[in-house]
């Protein structure tokens, strides 16, 4: 099963889930690698070279967007494109504001997306065949595929700012990330051990290890991820066991499951065994929102704040 996104859902269950966490990180390894788009372009028609070499020509100025792909939903609000949104996917809940339909990203209707007399729709991967039916229709559409890291982001959001006419913005909101995430760097210590960590994606213990963009993170940090040892089986979202994870005793537990699955460090604590980790004993399981933590757009400052915060704490202790 696939998904082009995902969400905080607690109708899904844990296997399902964690399913569409990795497939919406995953497809970046198929090619997120795209063409910098020209800065503050403000004239329009412009073209705009997503993955696999496909270009995306966009006439005028964009005034009815439809949106398919939540993270992209809010790189188009972030970089003042929100006007032009006529309506978004049914997983798109950040900003409130956001026009949010029935409309899905992970089985597109194509006549429902037409219903909306779309000039753009931006989606995340190419499902159910997307393109090839907004192609028939002449209706251009921009695939924006999830970031495996940092610059990937980055870029995404720039092209969507030439994309709706907002270069200029999209460029202050990219130098915004990038100055604060220099910070958020600048302020950790990297103590000689390195600090451990375990980021869970749900309660039956699905997590993600360096390779993926939250991964990447947690790396720029200086933390360790436990995960990373547990790839044998998947290099990007190990499903590891309870004993795994008790014996590499983390010294920081970050829960994205707060929403799905209801996970805080009263439950953590409560699991057998659980009680001798570090994180458990000094209290530093934090649990963290679902969607930010698994979307790639502005929102990841927010998470990488709070990381760091607690990061800061840890080395003190430390000290």
């Amino acid at each position: 099963m696939h998904k082009h996104q995902h969400t905080a859902s607690a109708k899904l269950a844990a296997p399902i889930r964690v399913m569409a966490v990795a497939s919406c990180f995953a497809i970046a390894s198929c090619g997120a690698a795209q063409s910098a788009p020209t800065p503050a372009a403000a004239h329009f028609p412009v073209s705009i070279t997503g993955p696999g070499g496909a270009t995306v020509t966009i006439a005028q100025k964009p005034h009815r967007i439809v949106s398919l792909s939540p993270t992209a939903t809010e790189m188009l609000f972030a970089i003042g494109a929100g006007a032009q949104v006529a309506a978004v996917d049914d997983q798109s809940n950040y900003p409130s504001s956001a026009p949010r339909t029935k409309l899905s990203g992970f089985q597109p209707n194509i006549e429902a997306i037409a219903g909306y007399s779309p000039d753009l729709v931006v989606a995340a991967e190419d499902t159910g065949g997307l393109v090839h039916g907004l192609q028939a229709l002449n209706l251009p559409i921009l695939i924006e595929p999830a970031a495996k890291n940092l610059d990937d982001s980055y870029l995404e959001i720039k092209q969507l700012g030439v994309a709706t006419g907002h270069g200029a913005e999209a460029e202050s909101v990219v130098a915004g990330m990038r100055s604060q995430v220099g910070a958020f760097v600048a302020s950790v210590s990297r103590p000689a051990r390195q600090l451990r960590v375990y980021h869970e994606l749900d309660n039956t213990y699905y997590s993600v290890t360096s390779a993926t963009f939250i991964g990447q993170v947690y790396k720029l940090l200086g933390l360790s991820n436990i995960a990373d040892s547990a790839t044998a089986a998947t290099p990007d979202y190990p499903q590891l066991s309870a004993e795994y994870i008790v014996a590499a005793n983390p010294d920081l537990i970050v829960l994205a499951d707060t929403k799905c699955c209801q996970q805080d460090l009263s439950t953590v604590a409560a699991r057998p065994g659980w009680g001798a980790i570090t994180a458990v004993k000094s209290g530093q399981v934090i649990g963290v929102d679902d969607d930010v933590a698994s979307r790639w757009g502005p929102r990841i400052i927010e998470f990488m704040r709070a990381i760091a915060a607690h990061v800061r704490q840890l080395e003190k202790k430390a000290a």
